[in-house]
């Protein structure tokens, strides 16, 4: 199993992923063919160093500006210009990133949105051209890969000046793209380091991931155009698990305390308001205190940096005087996800979500059907819940395996 691993500590721009990628082996004749039939444009690749470090710097120079387009001009662009169907595909969900992003932003209908920097030329050029870098990389043997990961994103800091003023850094379109995508980030720097269209690819293709145990294939650099303190430079490593420790590792907290004096009902309440405030998992266990008093010990495994609000949670609730808060040094733990596949149960197809694990080499685990789907089901046809689990998880199986 192997990954695309993106270190961002000097931000990323579209053109500053595209040249990491054809640094890491995608053909830059091959992009530049597409992308000058798809744009009015002119895109040249050379080395370069910055900072002491060899990188690929990838120009694309607009030949007839263009100030601004609509969503829907670029959404028919893309989509007539041939191109295969996953790359169209992708390229269309990165724009859609952005002008949701703006939509937010701005507060008009995606069909009232015109883009600026984003609509031009050659950010269309980019956005094509990573998409098509990233597709030639997952067909060639050598460099296909089977997941992108992302560490934190260096936004950069100050201010950037937009079309609609000066702005702090990240600027508000990238700002939304981060929230919604999940991406970590941090800021580090006096300029903008990270574009709203960076940030849109690497949330559309990423998960924000810590390095696993692995080795390392290859690696790619790509170059900023702008002269920075350290490096201005975007690194991806294709890094393979093959061999290693099939597990994914992150980082929780867990936090404990005992109570001797709440009910049944005031913990069973706990337990639902944790998990509704976004604890990981909740845990009661009938213990014996000093001089013999029953009790129950409370744990609780949180993100890091929740456990100060969900300890004040338990503090409220309970009225426990204090919470044992214990830092991990990592977890251990399996990919997950939840999938929905058509299940045909008593002769009628039901949606159902499957809860899916697998070591990060892709062996599978378990397949667990979704409990209120199939309670809901067995309660419209009359079948018994068991019943209706067996045959959604028999259905699952022979779907994931």
């Amino acid at each position: 199993m192997k990954a695309i691993y993106f270190e961002p500590f000097s931000g990323a721009s579209g053109d500053m992923i595209l040249g990491t990628l054809i640094d890491l082996g995608a053909p830059a004749s091959f992009i530049q063919k597409h992308i000058e039939s798809l744009a009015n444009v002119s895109m040249t690749v050379e080395k370069v160093n910055k900072g002491g470090i060899a990188a690929t710097n990838v120009s694309i120079s607009e030949n007839s500006p263009n100030n601004e387009r609509h969503f829907s001009e670029i959404c028919d662009i893309v989509s007539s210009a041939g191109l295969p169907k996953e790359v169209e595909q992708n390229a269309l969900a990165v724009f859609k990133i952005i002008a949701e992003a703006e939509s937010v932003v701005h507060g008009k209908p995606l069909d009232k949105l015109h883009f600026h920097e984003t609509g031009q030329d050659d950010a269309i050029a980019d956005v094509v051209g990573v998409c098509l870098a990233f597709y030639n990389l997952k067909q060639n043997p050598e460099t296909a890969y089977n997941e992108i990961i992302c560490a934190g994103v260096n936004v950069g800091g100050g201010f950037v000046n937009c079309c609609h003023g000066k702005l702090p850094v990240p600027a508000p379109a990238t700002l939304e793209i981060l929230k919604s995508g999940g991406l970590s980030f941090y800021s580090d720097g006096s300029r903008e380091l990270l574009t709203p269209t960076g940030a849109a690819i690497l949330s559309h293709f990423a998960a924000p991931a810590q390095l696993q145990t692995s080795k390392t294939v290859c690696i790619g650099y790509g170059a900023g155009d702008a002269e920075t303190e350290s490096p201005n430079v975007l690194r991806a490593s294709l890094i393979d698990y093959s061999g290693c420790l099939p597990f994914q590792k992150d980082q929780i907290e867990v936090l404990e305390t005992n109570v001797d004096d709440v009910t049944g009902e005031v913990l069973g309440n706990l337990v639902e308001n944790l998990m509704s405030a976004g604890a990981l998992d909740v845990s009661v266990f009938p213990i014996y205190m000093k001089k013999g008093r029953p009790a129950h010990m409370i744990k609780v495994i949180s993100k890091v940096g929740d456990s100060e609000k969900l300890a004040r949670q338990i503090i409220r609730e309970t009225g426990s005087l204090g919470v044992r808060v214990m830092p991990t040094k990592h977890r251990l733990s399996v990919k997950r996800e939840i999938v929905s596949i058509p299940v045909s149960i008593d002769n009628k197809s039901y949606e159902i979500p499957f809860k899916i694990a697998r070591f990060t080499d892709g062996e599978l685990i378990t397949v667990t059907a979704e409990y209120d789907n199939c309670k809901q089901i067995a309660a419209e046809t009359g079948l018994p819940l068991r019943t209706v689990l067996q045959r959604a998880e028999e259905v699952g199986r022979q779907h994931f395996s």
